[in-house]
């Protein structure tokens, strides 16, 4: 019911659904950040922003970028679980244009004031929170409250952020919340739509081994990788923490290894989300070996951010783009060099700390195939999502029906 009345709206189509101005704005500002970040790193630009410029870049990935994408999916998603109306039209804008403010506040709080930049910024989460529970509480639909009660804890992970940043000059425990909430989110919705979506597509294209549906051993391991965070955020270079996301970090990839993704490799669109799990565990692991003194902590940390939460945006950014835009789901010409794109700024970013002799090289390769992958989507997909399905497949390289 939801969906087609969303299919009636009769207004720009950017905001009928709350995906496609949340996924195309989040795509520019994940590039236009980086493209930004490494003048600001090598001291060649500053903003007037009251963090550092470490903190800036960091909470405009973790508390700018990333929360867009997670509203986008949630306020698209909530629809088909509760059968009510979509967030769209005026209401859509406005709570786009809280987030555009808030990007706009964090960017110039030297000169507003950090408390004020606070303020506008946690407006954004606190909205999304309170209209989410609203939805899902009037739906009746219990199942999936869990999902706003991490995005709350984001939130709160931001205002420690912002906290931290002014009294104690620069974050630290607001850091991690919000990697936690992140990595925690994967691991729940990716556990669920992984081996769903892999299960539709063998059952129609590749007959034979399925993957094993969410149970049981799901909620321990997602139950595990809570109390890993936990104590990641309390004391990260305890001895107890790292021998804790060693397990953990097997036990994803056990978990990785039931969802039959070694059988997908005929289907980019649903390869990609195998492939950007795989950085999940990749992440506790490298955060065991940085407790044990074999690596640099910021391995992990970069393995779960640029790794599982870059590509795994972009894996569903693009299926979502276009199986609510009604087009086919395969992965056409650009959205494969997207994703090309995203795992060499990821492994490249890792490599980056594993290997500090060629630390230099490695991060320019990592924001440049961070931003060609993140502005190439906007390029690529920014046509569909803004209504004009023709051109967005004449640049995806998708052969366009005659009229």
């Amino acid at each position: 019911m939801a969906g087609v009345r969303s299919r009636n709206f009769e207004g720009w189509p950017l905001f009928a659904n709350s995906f496609r101005p949340f996924f195309l704005l989040a795509a520019i500002q994940a590039g236009l950040s980086i493209l930004a970040w490494l003048p600001m790193f090598y001291g060649e630009l500053s903003v007037s922003s009251a963090f550092a410029p470490r903190d800036w870049h960091v909470h405009e990935m973790l508390y700018g970028f990333l929360p867009a994408v997670i509203t986008g999916f949630l306020f698209t998603a909530i629809p088909n679980w509760t059968g009510r109306l979509p967030i769209q039209g005026t209401s859509l804008g406005a709570l786009l244009a809280v987030w555009i403010a808030g990007r706009v506040a964090v960017t110039l709080s030297a000169d507003i004031g950090w408390a004020f930049a606070l303020a506008v910024d946690a407006a954004f989460l606190t909205l999304v929170v309170a209209a989410a529970t609203r939805e899902i509480i009037a739906g009746g639909n219990w199942r999936n409250l869990p999902v706003v009660v991490l995005v709350l804890v984001l939130l709160a992970g931001n205002v420690a952020f912002h906290l931290e940043a002014h009294y104690a000059g620069a974050a630290d425990v607001g850091i991690r919340v919000g990697i936690g909430v992140v990595v925690v989110m994967i691991s729940l919705i990716g556990g669920r739509i992984i081996p769903s979506f892999t299960r539709n597509w063998l059952v129609k294209f590749n007959p034979g081994r399925l993957p094993v549906p969410f149970g049981r051993f799901d909620g321990v391991v997602i139950g595990c990788s809570a109390i890993a965070i936990i104590a990641w955020i309390v004391a990260p270079l305890s001895t107890v923490t790292g021998a804790v996301m060693a397990l953990v970090g097997v036990l994803h990839l056990v978990r990785l290894a039931r969802w039959a993704g070694d059988r997908t490799f005929g289907e980019r669109l649903l390869l990609i989300l195998h492939v950007g799990y795989v950085f999940v565990p990749l992440g506790f692991l490298l955060h065991a070996f940085a407790v044990f003194g074999a690596l640099p902590p910021s391995a992990g940390i970069h393995a779960w951010m640029a790794g599982a939460a870059g590509t795994m945006t972009l894996a569903v950014m693009t299926r979502a783009s276009l199986g609510h835009t009604g087009q086919a789901l395969t992965a056409s010409p650009a959205t494969q060099a997207i994703y090309a794109a995203i795992i060499v700024a990821a492994l490249a970013r890792v490599a980056a700390v594993v290997w500090p002799a060629h630390s230099d090289a490695l991060l320019h390769l990592a924001a440049c195939g961070w931003i060609v992958a993140f502005l190439g989507f906007a390029i690529a997909f920014g046509p569909l999502l803004a209504g004009s399905r023709r051109r967005a497949l004449a640049i995806m390289g998708v052969p366009v029906p005659a009229r």
